[in-house]
């Protein structure tokens, strides 16, 4: 296996080379995280509560690295941590985390929050009002989502897009950056996944313009892209060419007898010459004017908003998740308005990239081991358990017939 790059001196670089990009919020959960981080006593009163350890988990590029780790199947998970309240009103929000999901989830999110206003931390839940929800949502085989959840006026709106997360058991980064012109982009471990509009792809405001469902094509309208040449003329004689001609090489039989044979005629082939019904060629119009379609109207419900991009100002970063099985490592949470940044602390982490595969694959080879091992045994006690059943059958059935030939003996006597 690789040696992990020192760690410490990676992240001085990025801090270095990035010093412009302001930081709202950094959690790489290491010495004093528990100072930062409340938990919540959600769903403790129901027995449904969860709670996190701080591991660098089964499998790591890097021992040092930890995160926190979901435990205990079939709970509810909540912390959250406060941070100086900001608001990215003409600037650029970088939202970005790192999951790995160690267990087979079966169901279960893996995405934290951003929250605004005042939050009881000691009650934050599933209802607790939020700005922007952002991470992967798993469920069976069929539901892989990415979320992305923004809040406007106290509503909240999922991206009307299908977005796909990642499902394998390696460390993900998942980014997700807001940018003062509305758009938006998604980056999984650093490349970018899916971009666009708030505009667009949230159902947010009406839509800008809509289709004049009732307009009708002009009768002027000429969608013919080719017509026939009007200076090409048919050619003189061109009807009298006949489809078929006899065959010039056909021969009267020598024994032919037209009075009992009739008069004999050739066979007929195809003529060369014809050329089927004629057709004028075929010229671009020049008065094409390309398929009409219908056209797009300004809605008189649409009133913009300049500041649809702008969240309420942050002031807590949270994790609320449900999983069937327990087992993700939440880690490396950055909130600030620099990709660059984001981007440098990703190639930090993944610097140690195929130790963590190295890892995981030797943490597969001892489980294959165990499954098997276990398998083996189940094998040979169920083999053990038929051959007693096998036994207990023979000895009843000699007990039988030992029965029965005493009351046979009885009778005679």
């Amino acid at each position: 296996m690789g040696v992990p790059l020192p760690r410490v001196f990676i992240f001085l670089l990025a801090l270095l080379s990035h010093a412009a990009a302001e930081i709202f919020f950094e959690e790489r959960f290491e010495d004093g995280w528990h100072s930062r981080w409340v938990k919540s006593d959600w769903k403790r009163s129901e027995g449904k509560a969860g709670s996190f350890k701080h591991t660098a988990g089964r499998w790591n590029g890097d021992p040092d690295d930890k995160g926190i780790q979901t435990t205990t199947d079939a709970r509810h998970f909540a912390t959250s941590a406060k941070i100086p309240e900001f608001s990215n009103k003409n600037r650029t929000l970088v939202l970005q985390y790192s999951i790995r999901f160690e267990q087979d989830i079966e169901c279960g999110g893996g995405y934290i929050k951003l929250l605004s206003g005042y939050v009881n931390q000691k009650k934050f839940g599933g209802d607790t009002p939020y700005s922007l929800m952002f991470g992967p949502d798993i469920c069976g085989t069929q539901t892989k989502k990415l979320q992305v959840i923004v809040s406007y006026q106290g509503q909240n709106y999922p991206i009307k897009k299908d977005l796909q997360c990642e499902t394998d058991k390696l460390t993900h980064f998942y980014t997700f950056v807001l940018r003062p012109d509305a758009t938006y982009s998604i980056f999984i471990d650093g490349r970018e996944r899916d971009s666009g509009s708030l505009y667009n792809d949230w159902d947010i405001l009406p839509p800008r313009k809509l289709k004049a469902v009732k307009a009708k094509k002009p009768a002027d309208w000429d969608d013919r892209e080719y017509i026939d040449d009007p200076n090409d003329i048919k050619p003189e004689g061109y009807d009298a060419i006949p489809r078929e001609i006899p065959d010039p090489k056909a021969k009267k039989p020598h024994d032919w007898d037209e009075d009992e044979d009739g008069l004999w005629k050739p066979t007929k082939i195809p003529n060369p010459a014809y050329k089927g019904p004629w057709k004028p060629k075929r010229i671009k119009n020049p008065n094409y004017k390309g398929k009409w379609k219908i056209p797009w109207i300004d809605n008189p419900e649409f009133e913009d908003d300049p500041d649809l991009y702008v969240l309420k100002p942050i002031k807590y970063v949270g994790i609320e998740v449900w999983q069937v099985k327990a087992g993700s490592i939440f880690d490396n949470i950055l909130i600030c308005d620099e990709l660059d940044y984001a981007k440098k602390v990703i190639e930090e982490v993944f610097a140690n990239r195929e130790v963590e595969k190295e890892a995981f694959e030797e943490a597969e080879k001892v489980r294959k081991a165990k499954e098997d091992e276990e398998a083996q045994r189940a094998r040979e006690e169920g083999e053990r358990r038929r051959r007693e059943r096998g036994y207990d059958r023979r000895d009843r059935h000699k007990r039988r017939r030992h029965d029965y030939l005493d009351d046979d003996y009885h009778d005679e006597l």
